[in-house]
């Protein structure tokens, strides 16, 4: 999955597309031809930057800066796009112009967010948060952050199998860096193999996040490598999607963990992967 922000203001490629405060369409469609040729399946649109701190947005900007993105990639593209997105008005009209999931970080908790995504009919990504974009980072706190964590994920999705959603529409994402320190990271991503276990397809998304850059020291435009690495150790452990900025690292990393590394320890690669339709 090819993360395209179409924000003036998250934490990695934040205005890339914008200039004079507008947003540039063509830059878009540069960017999600280059991920799609570099061997991207999904392309994941956001407009609304989660990054610790950020400034919320009108519902109206939101849909200014997702929609004219996904009917222009849907029209030169044949690809499978993601919205990421906790805002109902905007998984209502990202349904109609064709994107096939909806990748929502609140999990559907906004008012109205979950009925929404019902009427849509398409599956849904449900990530664990402690706290809110603006609060999440201050002093983040668990007593077991992968029993936490996972039993949170787990009553959530009972929570929409109960509303109507199927087994087969649900996916579940950690979040790491969401509400959670270096130590709350790692042991999660060691507990993926139990997150896989659960049933539900897990997304992993922890490119060029804070804590490649603790484990590194390196600034955020320089955490590729350790995100590659990151991203093939996610897909060792089952992760069904895994959530990237540099597609090309990505892409290498797998195949090179894929054709090296221990068969027994890779025969889970593409048993659990969640196909878009």
């Amino acid at each position: 999955m090819a993360i395209l922000n179409t924000t003036p203001d998250s934490f990695s490629d934040g205005g890339s597309f914008f200039q004079n405060n507008a947003l540039q369409l063509d830059a878009v469609l540069r960017a999600a031809e280059a991920a799609i040729s570099e061997g991207a399946s999904i392309l994941d649109v956001g407009g609304e930057s989660t990054r610790p701190g950020a400034a919320s947005i009108t519902v109206q900007e939101e849909l200014d800066r997702v929609l004219p993105v996904v009917e222009r990639i849907l029209r030169a593209f044949d690809v499978a796009v993601s919205v990421d997105t906790s805002t109902p008005d905007v998984m209502r009209e990202a349904a109609v112009a064709g994107v096939k999931l909806i990748n929502d970080v609140r999990a559907l908790s906004r008012d109205g967010a979950l009925e929404a995504a019902l009427e849509t009919g398409l599956p849904v990504c449900l990530m664990h948060m402690q706290g809110s974009p603006q609060t999440m980072q201050t002093n983040p706190s668990y007593d077991d952050p992968v029993s936490e964590v996972l039993e949170w994920l787990l009553e959530r999705a009972r929570q929409c199998l109960a509303a109507g959603f199927s087994q087969g529409q649900i996916l579940l994402d950690p979040g790491f860096g969401f509400g959670k320190t270096l130590a709350h990271n790692q042991a999660l991503f060691r507990a993926l193999p139990q997150f896989v276990a659960s049933g539900f397809p897990i997304l992993v998304g922890v490119s060029r996040k804070t804590m490649i850059g603790e484990i590194t020291g390196r600034p955020v435009n320089q955490r590729d490598v350790g995100s590659a690495v990151a991203a093939a150790m996610a897909a060792a452990s089952g992760a069904a999607i895994v959530r990237v900025h540099d597609v090309v690292s990505t892409r290498d990393a797998l195949r090179v963990a894929s054709a090296l590394g221990d068969p027994r320890s890779l025969e889970c690669w593409g048993s659990h992967a969640f196909q878009v339709k």
